[in-house]
């Protein structure tokens, strides 16, 4: 038999007796032969408590101090662990992450793994025992043994990292959930256990607010291809199994920042189809691609931006082969949405993406990309973002150079076109993420090097973006056109982010910023929606049929998400689940 890791999430050890039951699992896998390590996190919201206590006595504790309190939570899980472990007969050892000597960034809070030796745990298993390891926690350098923490999610990382460096046989997650569902039980009660995902799906779930397993863990185990199965603490349920690559050979240093970027991706074959003046009304969308979906017209990229008075602009690309079809189709539906409504064709553009979930968490990648396009003086057309790709649409004429200009500034090759999934359900998950405020910036210059100044502000203050919409509204000023761009972050960085823009906005000469916290975000992902004609329109009648008005539309080749008033968020949910029959028990 193989060594198994298995990580125990704070609910799964918030007791003495849920510890003695988790001991007596751990003692049933060694019977079977396995030898076993062991993560756990802090006892129930002991981490809540120890920053409650650190905010009692400063309002900005130190940033390192703050780690040598929090830390000291899994400190204790672990010798409860060990010592239940010890009276039910097993040999048992807990060590702390300085013990290990796991290497981390100098970022204290949210420091990524750079190294794990494994001398210590190896010599430790081959003396029979259940090594039992402090998550969440790691040291900058053996030499100052300064302790850092690896923020939220950080024992799923630690977890699946030790896995993956001990090239164990698989890592198990306990948790309180039997496994990935298609969406959130506490909305949903009928909501279904999935039996397998595949790593892109669930970065994008976990992105999204699945907060069963952290996309930094899904990262790892789809950059090694450690073998990973979610699974409850209180049954013998098989829970759902992450579907990872061949495992890869773990470097001896960087191991979180390794692989920021895979490479480049060009799809030279799209054409882009631009409505102005749509009337902002719920069920406009269904309509539009509805019609396209009874077509057999397959969408690729669906930007909405933020509405102007009562209409909103909506843009999508089809296959270039597809854009006669497209075009009359759509014609034919735009006397019945009443005057002004003007459609614009350009048929010569290409999409350019980089891919990786090295990027998961990343201000600076995208921020990145943008800077290399504007310097290279290439125009964004669109944009369109998820935790794995960034893709740009640009002019045909332009793709080549900026293939080029990527993959030297990310140092990485050029990827063949992606494969769809054929046979696959289109839809796995669907999520809400009601923690999200949207922020839109008018006239911004439509000129190569915007994008980019404005997101690398953003970037240098550490603040994560999420959507990135830019409006097909031109406003002329002075001569010169501008468009709009939103997009929406965690409320919790609303501050930090109007800091990080306000210089940028002022060297641009930009108008007004606005601020929007009452959005909620609901998504649908699956790999099977690509190349599959009415998945976004399936999405967006569910919504319209319950009356609820989309704001803001922006999807990838497996997520379509759309922005929806927050007080309609719970709702929104409800309906898109039951839109595509998720609480029908799942196929693989």
């Amino acid at each position: 038999m193989g060594l198994i890791v298995q990580k125990y999430g704070g609910t799964s050890v918030a007791t003495i007796e849920r510890i003695q039951a988790v001991a007596q699992r751990i003692v049933a896998t060694v019977e079977q032969g396995h030898g076993v390590v062991v993560v756990v996190s802090a006892m129930g919201r002991t981490t809540d408590e120890l920053v409650g206590l650190a905010k009692a006595v400063s309002p900005n504790p130190p940033a390192r101090e703050l780690d040598m309190l929090l830390s000291t939570g899994e400190q204790v899980s672990i010798a409860l662990v060990a010592m239940a472990l010890d009276a039910l007969g097993q040999p048992a050892i807990s060590l702390t992450g300085t013990q290990i000597g796991v290497i981390t960034e100098a970022d204290h809070g949210r420091a990524r793994i750079l190294h794990i030796p494994t001398d210590r745990i190896t010599q430790e298993l081959e003396l029979g025992k259940v090594v039992v390891v402090a998550g969440f926690q790691g040291i900058s350098s053996t030499r100052t043994l300064e302790i850092t923490t690896l923020g939220r999610g950080g024992s799923d990382t630690s977890a699946v990292a030790l896995a993956a460096a001990l090239g164990a046989e698989v890592c198990e997650i306990y948790t309180d959930v039997p496994g990935i569902l298609t969406t959130d039980p506490r909305i949903v009660p009928e909501a279904q256990v999935l039996t397998q995902v595949t790593c892109e799906e669930m970065l994008e779930l976990a992105s999204l607010g699945a907060k069963v397993l952290h996309p930094r863990a899904v990262e790892i185990a789809r950059n090694f291809g450690v073998p990973v199965v979610v699974r409850s603490s209180w049954t013998t349920a098989p829970g759902t199994r992450l579907l990872t690559p061949e495992r890869r050979v773990m470097p001896h240093r960087d191991l979180e920042v390794s692989r920021l970027v895979d490479g480049v991706e060009l799809d030279d074959q799209q054409a882009k189809l631009a409505l102005c003046n749509v009337p902002d009304r719920p069920g406009m969308a269904a309509q539009l691609f509805g019609a396209l979906a009874q077509a057999g017209v397959n969408v690729d990229l669906i930007i909405q931006s933020i509405q102007a008075g009562e209409t909103n602009d909506i843009a999508f690309t089809v296959h270039r082969d597809a854009v006669t079809q497209t075009e009359r189709l759509v014609r034919d539906l735009m006397p019945t949405w009443g005057e002004g409504v003007t459609c614009t064709v350009s048929a010569a553009m290409a999409k350019v993406s980089i891919v990786g979930a090295g990027m998961v968490g990343r201000p600076g990648v995208a921020a990145a990309m943008f800077s290399a396009l504007g310097e290279a003086g290439i125009n964004i057309d669109l944009i369109s973002t998820s935790e794995i790709k960034v893709s740009c649409l640009v002019d045909l004429a332009q793709a080549t150079q900026a293939v080029r200009v990527l993959s030297s500034s990310f140092k990485v090759p050029v990827l063949p076109t992606p494969p769809g999934f054929g046979g696959m359900m289109p839809v796995r998950g669907a999520a809400l993420d009601d923690q999200q405020a949207r922020l839109a910036i008018q006239r911004v210059p439509d000129r190569p090097g915007t994008a980019a100044c404005l997101f690398l502000s953003l970037a240098q203050a550490r603040v994560s973006v999420d959507m990135i919409i830019q409006s097909e509204r031109v406003t002329w000023v002075e001569g010169r056109p501008t468009r709009d761009i939103a997009f929406t972050i965690h409320q919790d960085d609303v501050a930090l982010a109007c800091d990080a823009l306000e210089t940028a906005l002022a060297k641009l000469a930009c108008g007004t910023l606005t601020i929007d916290r009452e959005i909620a975000k609901v998504s649908v992902v699956g790999s099977g929606m690509v190349r599959q004609p009415g998945v976004a329109a399936r999405m967006f009648a569910s919504l319209g049929q319950a009356g609820i008005n989309i704001q803001m539309i922006a999807t990838s080749e497996i997520k379509i998400s759309c922005l929806v008033p927050r007080a309609l968020g719970k709702k929104a949910l409800q309906e898109i689940h039951q839109g595509f029959d998720l609480a029908q028990p799942q196929a693989d």
